[in-house]
């Protein structure tokens, strides 16, 4: 329960039942699952739209776990390098469109910050 009623003789008023640290937390915790979920859900999108991407990330997950770690830092780059480069490409395709998503991503971030 976020706010309790104290009658007083002012009047009604609302006491906070929660510190303010537990709210901050669970406030940091929600933000950083939503980004996880905007990451999965864009990197998703990139597997089912092109080719390339989708091709480099089941070479990375149907490798063996040796392998995994072994080449962690280059298969990032090259993961990295194939999701810029498709991208690139798409936004190429789709200028109109990200000329869109840009600027409401700019008022967005205006609207949240004030």
């Amino acid at each position: 329960m976020w706010h309790d009623i104290d009658a007083g003789a002012r009047g009604v008023r609302y006491v906070d039942c929660e510190d303010r640290s537990v709210v901050l937390k669970r406030r940091v915790l929600n933000d950083a699952v939503v980004s996880l979920a905007a990451l999965i859900v864009l990197l998703g999108t990139l597997v089912a739209i092109d080719d390339r991407v989708r091709e480099q990330i089941s070479m990375r997950v149907h490798a063996g776990p040796a392998s995994q770690f072994a080449d962690f830092g280059s298969g990032v780059r090259d993961v990295a390098a194939i999701v810029a480069s498709a991208a690139r490409a798409q936004s190429i395709e789709h200028a109109p469109l990200v000329i869109f998503v840009v600027a409401a991503t700019v008022l967005t971030l205006f609207m949240v910050r004030t």
